[in-house]
Parts: structure tokens; C-alpha cells; sequence
């Protein structure tokens, strides 16, 4: 069974929800306390043993590259001015055994396309995608970890999926599933944002996605769906029928931070748990609600 070594990150959207703080600057790069939503999104997959980064890019996102670009001025300053503990922490954003690639999608033509644009790089492998404003805290492996541990014992396609409520199917890719011979939940069907009268479950794909490179193939030959857009969630509905796909409930708590409310929670949330800054953090939210 093929290693995961390569991550796939779709940042070539434009944040609109966002405005005005995105018009200059990516809603990648948002930070959860102190860092990035891009960075939580990479360092879970650096857990898994992904080795290369794919960034998908658009126009105006360049300091995403900077971010993970070796900062010399800055190093040069912090270790001038004896802030060790702040050096090292520059000095790891990024491993020295990950790399990343930069790819730029001509045209935002949806997900589907993000993705395809990065088979140049991907090749015939197997693959991670990660989209970094769906942020998810886990306790134990991270969610990329968790679907390369399923991947090793079935080899196919797995999606990243949770419970939402009924009225919100209309945001979501939604999957039908049955039982499969090991206990796991094979996807009979899927279909992308359905009325909650008409969508087949409440059961949603979110944020992470492990594929086979056959799907390369099934984008290839997809049409604008949705949006006007080339749906990812279109193709692994072709991908269907020639081989299977895995839904995994996964272990961890999501925060959709694509809306203002989800990143709120998850400041807050993240906030309370920093090492450096929990307690004092909490006994202000205290102070605040009495």
C-alpha cells in the first residue's frame, strides 16, 4: 500500500464571507491565536508523514509562501536580540524534511478544478486534500492521520464526514452509505448540497479528503455542476463506480471557520487551551460574564 506523501491545500478562494480583511490579505492566513489556519492545516498533515505541500494559489496570496519561506531578517534580528524561544519558533513552521509546492489555478472554477490542477504534481498516487478553514481539534491523530491508518487497510478513497442538522444539507456534500464487509461505511452515493427535503442523509463531507489518483480522471471529464463549478463532490460520485469510497466519521471537534461565528468559537476555544495563555484567558471570560 502507497504511502500518503503528498497534501493537497485549495487556497485560491477569495474569503468574501471575510470582507473587508481579506481584500489584501488571504483567509488562509487568519490567525487562531498565534498562528495561521493555513499552518494548523499543515502541521496536521506533517503528523500524518505527508512530505510535500501542495498549494494551490491564487492572485494575493503570496504570504502564504512567505509564511512558510525562510524568513533570514528575521532570524538575524531574533537571534541578535537573544529571543531564542521566538527563533525556534520561526524556525518551525515548516520541518526540514516537508517541502512545498506552489501551483497557481488561472481561474476560480471550484474545488473540483483546485484539485485537478495539482495532478502534475500528485502523479499516480494516493492523496491528501485539506481545506484549511474547516479547523478540527483532536485529541489524539490528527484527521489526516486517522484517514492514512483507514487507508492502509483498505486502499480506496475515504471522505471526512459528521452529522449536521437536516436544514443545513444545503451547504454541504451530502453521502448515502451501507455497511461494508469490515464494519466500515461505504458511500453508495453523494450529491452536493441538497434541500434537506431531497439530500439522501444528514450525513456531510467536511474539510479532508484521502483519494486515489483515479480521480484525476473523473475531473478531467466533469462538467460545471453547482455554482457553475467543476464539484469535486461530482467526481468522486463517478469515481463510484469503478471503485469504492469510504465515509469515516472522524474523532476530533470541527470549527467551520469559513463563517465568522465558527472562527469565533474557535479562537475562544483554542485560546482556553494555549499553554501559555489558558488560564489567564479563562479567568478573563470569567471576569467578563460576572
Amino acid at each position: 500500500m502507497q504511502k500518503i506523501r503528498k497534501a493537497v491545500f485549495p487556497v485560491a478562494g477569495l474569503g468574501t464571507r471575510f470582507l473587508p480583511v481579506t481584500k489584501a490579505s488571504p483567509k488562509e492566513m487568519l490567525p487562531v491565536v498565534d498562528k495561521p489556519l493555513i499552518q494548523y492545516a499543515a502541521e496536521e498533515a506533517e503528523a500524518a508523514g505527508v512530505e510535500q505541500l501542495v498549494f494551490i494559489t491564487g492572485r494575493h496570496k503570496r504570504s502564504i509562501e512567505d509564511h512558510f519561506d525562510k524568513a533570514y531578517e528575521l532570524e538575524m534580528e531574533l537571534q541578535g536580540a537573544g529571543k531564542h524561544k521566538l527563533l525556534e519558533i520561526v524556525r518551525n513552521v515548516l520541518p526540514s524534511d516537508v517541502s512545498c509546492i506552489y501551483v497557481r489555478q488561472p481561474e476560480a472554477l471550484g474545488l473540483g478544478h483546485a484539485v485537478l490542477c495539482a495532478k502534475p504534481v500528485v502523479g499516480n498516487e494516493p492523496f491528501a486534500v485539506v481545506l484549511a478553514d474547516d479547523l478540527i481539534r483532536c485529541e489524539g491523530d490528527g484527521v489526516v492521520a486517522q484517514m492514512a491508518t483507514l487507508h492502509e487497510r483498505h486502499g480506496c478513497s475515504i471522505l471526512s464526514v459528521e452529522e449536521v442538522p437536516r436544514e443545513e444539507t444545503k451547504q454541504y456534500g451530502i453521502v448515502r452509505t451501507e455497511p461494508g464487509p469490515a464494519g466500515e461505511l461505504r458511500v453508495t452515493s453523494i450529491v452536493e448540497k441538497p434541500d434537506p427535503l431531497d439530500a439522501p442523509s444528514n450525513l456531510a463531507v467536511v474539510g479532508r479528503y484521502l483519494l486515489t489518483p483515479g480521480i484525476f480522471d473523473k475531473l478531467e471529464q466533469t462538467r460545471k455542476g453547482a455554482g457553475g463549478e467543476i464539484q469535486l463532490t461530482d467526481a468522486i460520485s463517478a469515481l463510484l463506480q469503478d471503485e469504492p469510497v469510504i465515509a469515516y466519521p472522524f474523532v476530533g471537534k470541527r470549527y467551520d471557520c469559513g463563517s465568522k461565528l465558527g472562527y469565533l468559537e474557535a479562537t475562544v476555544e483554542y485560546g482556553l487551551v494555549h499553554p501559555d495563555l489558558g488560564r489567564q484567558f479563562s479567568d478573563y471570560l470569567k471576569r467578563l460574564r460576572s
